[in-house]
């Protein structure tokens, strides 16, 4: 990595901040031959997929699991060392008030659990599953995932609970949301399971660093973006960090509407699509407690991933409480970490950020260490005694992400899915200015944030082609 008194005065296409999204369409511009600036506001890359160490532990930032296409992906845009470290979570484990089984989470066991514990019929599960797969995000968007849920499994709420759970802590969404926002992200997981990274999120950071700086990328960290320059409409490169950087195409990873009404201005963009940026609904955001296994110790295998609940049913509002009934807890064995011979374990919530931007700091204070609190409570039903073996917790809050990632209302998941439409809009309203990343609920997550990337470097190449040779 570079310092900012290091880098050049021009480059080819600057991109704002290296969530995943950012980082992957950073590295697809460099095989283009592209001169590539890549920003970041923090000391660290990766955005939400990050990660910190404490007391001799690494804890990962984000819920450690995603769909099998991650492979596929990092494979072809990042390297095959990336893709060979990606790894199958084999046991996913359900526990709530409704019913309580532990499955691998690929398309095979699903159906097996739909139809011999749900005692759903085998051909009304095969065509909700062939329906889920033909959908697109260009499709119509009439149909709510509450109105899917009834055509297939009327007045199946332990149904609905089975297969709307997880994908709520995946990317935030409810039952209101557009069907396809469902049936997208779950066909995604349902392809052959959940995966993660052996070696954890610092090694797949190190590793896409690493990448990103042999293809020719230059990075430089701690270099909030204060302003995307605009000439003539078009645009022409950034102010950071007291610089003026040229580039003719401007890449923002960077939260939607930070991106739209802060960087580039209101000033700058027609009233009409400023106005919908600002009704854009921002998606939740999330708690996380982190607890570290003192050296020495071990514990159970209870499962790679929790999904615990003392809630008597499914509930999108019900799951950002303030007071969780709802955590999922990602469990972090020393096979996660090859040569670590240490245990971890993240509980991870969704939140809403109005809960906790309020309040003072005796009792923001307060409501973390009750948080912490009651996730160890709860892991204890699980893991009896595992109280006596943490040597150290902290928690997240949704103000904690705010601050690090630089989200507007430290969104986890982005925005609802009106934000696709300004976001694939941007450059129609200011050439050259492009943005990617967690938006529109589809587009969040490992998975989504990096094939986005992808998907808009190609513009952004297009765009340089066609105006660069001009």
């Amino acid at each position: 990595m570079k310092k900012i008194e290091e880098i050049s005065d021009n480059y080819d296409v600057i991109v704002i901040g290296s969530g995943l999204g950012g980082m992957t369409a950073a590295n697809r511009l460099a095989h283009f031959d592209r001169r590539v600036l890549l920003l970041e506001q923090h000391f660290m890359l990766g955005g939400l997929a990050a990660y910190f160490k404490r007391k001799g532990h690494i804890f990962d930032v984000s819920l450690h699991g995603f769909p099998y296409g991650m492979v596929k992906t990092c494979r072809k845009y990042w390297s095959k060392d990336i893709a060979s470290r990606i790894v199958q979570l084999k046991r996913i484990v359900f526990d709530n008030p409704q019913f309580s089984l532990e499955t691998t989470f690929d398309t095979e066991d699903f159906k097996d659990k739909l139809i011999s514990h749900f005692g759903i019929a085998k051909d009304v599960v095969d065509n909700f599953f062939t329906t889920l797969a033909k959908m697109n995000f260009y499709d119509d968007q009439s149909m709510t995932t509450r109105e899917l849920f009834e055509q297939f499994f009327p007045g199946r709420k332990d149904v609905v609970r089975f297969l709307m759970e997880p994908i709520t802590y995946a990317n935030g969404s409810t039952l209101d949301e557009p069907a396809i926002t469902y049936g997208i992200v779950f066909s995604n997981f349902m392809n052959k399971g959940v995966f993660t990274f052996e070696g954890g999120t610092d090694l797949f950071i190190d590793m896409m660093r690493e990448e990103l700086e042999k293809n020719g990328v230059d990075i430089v960290v701690r270099a909030p973006v204060d302003k995307i320059i605009m000439e003539d409409g078009k645009a022409a490169g950034v102010e950071v960090c007291g610089r003026v950087i040229k580039a003719p195409a401007v890449l923002s990873n960077a939260s939607l509407s930070r991106t739209v009404l802060e960087m580039i201005g209101s000033e700058c963009l027609p009233a009409e699509f400023v106005d919908k940026t600002k009704d854009m609904r921002i998606a939740n955001s999330s708690t996380q407690v982190y607890m570290g296994i003192k050296e020495g110790e071990t514990i159970e295998d209870v499962g790679d991933l929790l999904f615990t609940s003392t809630y008597p049913e499914f509930d999108a509002t019900a799951l950002c409480a303030k007071t969780p009934t709802s955590r999922t807890y990602s469990v972090y064995y020393p096979k996660t970490r090859p040569g670590v011979d240490r245990y971890t374990v993240v509980a991870s919530m969704n939140a809403r950020y109005e809960d906790w931007a309020g309040l003072s700091d005796e009792d923001y204070q307060k409501a973390k260490d009750k948080l912490c609190e009651d996730a160890i409570s709860h892991l204890e039903k699980y893991l009896p005694g595992v109280r006596a073996k943490i040597d150290y917790v902290e928690a997240a809050t949704p103000k904690t992400f705010e601050h690090y990632t630089g989200h507007v209302g430290g969104a986890s998941f982005g925005t609802k899915f009106e934000g696709l439409k300004i976001s694939e809009g941007l450059p129609k309203v200011a050439a050259g200015v492009y943005h990617t990343g967690s938006c529109a609920i589809i587009m969040s997550g490992w998975l989504g944030a990096a094939n986005y990337g992808v998907i808009v470097a190609n513009q952004v190449e297009d765009y340089l082609d066609k105006n660069l040779t001009e």
